[in-house]
């Protein structure tokens, strides 16, 4: 049981995790992935058909991390990501590097809109031989002094996402997918991250349709985000990150995860998240989001102020994060940069704004 707590209350945590990190108010931040431009694509086919070797498609994600990161630090971001780049997706990325799943050539499921997925088979027990972003993670901190997140799956997604066995309880198996990234969790922290993003969106799609079986989903989904990310020292921030859901719904459930920081869809709803979780009392920081990522629309300056200074009505500015929606895959670099550039900016003027004793 002690697996699934962290050593220390949230209170404890926090004012480490402020010493260690020294972050302003309203830090901003992605939720994870950058662009995933042609380029990008058009290597990872160039490695599987052999017209690149190993070592140059690894030159080019690298360049691609150094532009994803040079970026970020211009736009005056204050926790970095380093864009997932190698990434061909969510899941698929993870099951192909853990023991239990089976990846297809040609198993496309449409996701949404014209974005296909190959959902993995988790056919067998998991286990993780060896670590599977700690490489790339680390390379994007030797970049830069501010700190980058460790990004990562969580296990009701990894489950959610994919083909999974039906030959034992949807709990057991997520429990090995926890422990699986535990150790890679662990092995991040190790390395050097002191900000660690398990993403959990599926989290209320997998909600049971009748209500007398939510508990019994909730305690074991909850339990294994727990179990994946407890094993870290006090001054690592733990975040997570849902998106477009009713999460009024799960209020209690994202509180029972306790991570440091959550963000969540927001643009859309106009902070209708934000107040929900003031309704319930949630004392842990948010990211209620900015930028609505699936409109190639650039939100303004003072869009995004406008958005914060409502957030700011439910979340005060101590918990409060600045960010997109969800991530960034989907959308091209010219709207990226400049939507980004918006975001801090907008954060910049509402912290201009707070009162002194505030700042």
């Amino acid at each position: 049981d002690a697996d699934g707590r962290r050593s220390q209350p949230y209170t404890e945590r926090s004012a480490a995790q402020r010493a260690h990190l020294g972050l302003p108010l309203l830090p901003t931040t992605t939720i994870g992935s950058f662009p995933q431009t042609t380029e990008l694509r058009t290597a990872r086919a160039d490695l599987r058909a052999g017209r690149i070797d190993e070592a140059g498609y690894e030159e080019r994600i690298k360049d691609e991390i150094r532009e994803v990161l040079s970026f970020q630090e211009k736009a005056g971001l204050d926790v970095l990501v380093h864009g997932e780049p190698e990434r061909n997706d969510m899941v698929q990325y993870f099951a192909e590097q853990l023991t239990g799943y089976l990846a297809t050539q040609h198993g496309w499921v449409q996701s949404y809109g014209t974005r296909y997925v190959r959902p993995p088979v988790l056919a067998g027990d998991i286990s993780r031989p060896e670590p599977m972003t700690v490489r790339w993670t680390t390379y994007a901190q030797s970049l830069t002094a501010r700190p980058v997140k460790g990004m990562l799956t969580g296990p009701v997604t990894m489950l959610a996402w994919s083909f999974v066995r039906d030959d034992q309880p949807l709990g057991d198996t997520a429990r090995q997918v926890a422990l699986a990234l535990r150790d890679e969790v662990n092995d991040l922290e190790a390395n050097g991250t002191s900000v660690i993003q398990v993403d959990e969106p599926a989290l209320r799609e997998t909600l049971p349709l009748r209500a007398a079986e939510h508990a019994a989903y909730l305690e074991w989904a909850t339990e294994s985000f727990r179990l994946a990310t407890a094993g870290v020292r006090p001054d690592t921030q733990i975040h997570t990150h849902m998106c477009y859901a009713e999460f009024g719904d799960i209020v209690q459930a994202i509180d029972d995860l306790d991570a440091d920081v959550i963000s969540l869809e927001a643009a859309r709803s106009h902070m209708q998240v934000a107040r929900e979780l003031a309704a319930h009392g949630y004392l842990r920081e948010a990211g209620p989001g900015v930028y609505d990522i699936h409109s190639p629309r650039i939100p303004s300056t003072e869009e995004a102020a406008a958005l914060l200074r409502q957030g700011l009505e439910a979340i005060p500015a101590s918990r409060l994060w600045v960010n997109p929606d969800c991530g960034l895959k989907t959308r091209g670099w010219p709207e990226t940069r400049a939507s980004l550039e918006n975001l801090v900016a907008a954060a910049r003027e509402i912290r201009a704004e707070l009162p002194t004793e505030a700042v």
